[in-house]
């Protein structure tokens, strides 16, 4: 079973890659920067999207305060129908592909999703293709962000799952599993990756494909009664914001560093979309 997985996961991300030419990149002083060098900087860019998201509540206005205080409102009123929305998951559960499931439960794993986010960095650190290394960066530093959020959250909260008591069950900081309800984990790790691959492409049509595959491993958990609707809608929009903090955080730093700024007349490295693959093409 895990490597019928592993395939999937393979089929559906990564990538086959045909690399004719590697690029390079330059600074002001025409030195070449070295894959080391770039790897530094770019664990910094790492940390600071990391940090981005937990210091910039303290710049919100009064608009971002009135979605803030819109999405606790939104998430209170989807509980009156938590129970109703499991029921109906719960008796979908048995029509369900078991392939679909696996997908789900497996990209929504740490060790895997992880993975993937790792590989897609590292082909961008390796051809030095700003574009690709973006991606990668913040699809770690958002996985991270975001993670972290959840850990702390679900055991202050200790919510129990829908096989293990009511919605309204709740044992703060219980150490047992059937109390970590609230957030999703696997919501917020599946969708912090399609989402921020999303950002990548102006297609409308990609951008809703990688969206909708983004969003099996939320509602697996669903089928499995593993989680309220609550706990995936707020993962998911915790995800989004996550993701657009870092996503300004980035496009910021990495205009204005030098060491980011690619040399003309080499190839410029892009992801794209197509038929059965995701692919990285060289445009000359």
């Amino acid at each position: 079973m895990h490597k019928i997985t592993l395939s999937l996961l393979l089929v559906c991300f990564s990538v086959n890659l045909f690399f004719c030419q590697i690029d390079t990149l330059a600074i002001p002083s025409e030195e070449k920067i070295t894959t080391w060098d770039l790897a530094k900087n770019d664990a910094g860019l790492m940390w600071g999207g990391f940090k981005q998201v937990y210091t910039s509540p303290f710049k919100w206005d009064q608009d971002d305060w009135a979605i803030a205080a819109s999405v606790a409102i939104g998430t209170a009123g989807l509980n009156i129908i938590d129970e109703d929305a499991h029921d109906y998951f719960a008796e979908q559960n048995e029509d369900i592909p078991g392939v679909v499931k696996d997908f789900g439960w497996y990209f929504g794993s740490p060790q895997n999703n992880y993975g993937v986010n790792t590989a897609i960095y590292l082909t961008g650190l390796f051809t030095k293709s700003k574009k690709l290394r973006k991606t990668g960066i913040l699809m770690i530093s958002s996985a991270s962000a975001a993670g972290l959020i959840q850990t702390i959250s679900k055991t202050a909260t200790g919510r129990a799952r829908p096989n293990t008591g009511g919605k309204a069950t709740f044992r703060p900081f219980s150490k047992e599993g059937g109390y970590h309800s609230f957030p999703s984990g696997h919501t917020i790790l599946s969708f912090t990756t399609f989402y921020a691959l999303s950002k990548q492409f102006d297609n409308i049509w990609v951008k809703g494909a990688l969206i909708a595959g983004g969003m099996v491993s939320p509602v697996s958990r669903l089928w499995a009664e593993a989680h309220w609707l609550t706990d995936i809608a707020l993962s998911t929009v915790l995800t989004v914001v996550v993701v657009d903090s870092i996503d300004k955080y980035l496009d910021r730093e990495m205009s204005s560093d030098p060491a980011y700024k690619e040399k003309r007349n080499k190839i410029s490295w892009r992801l794209q979309f197509g038929g059965n693959r995701i692919g990285v093409v060289g445009t000359f």
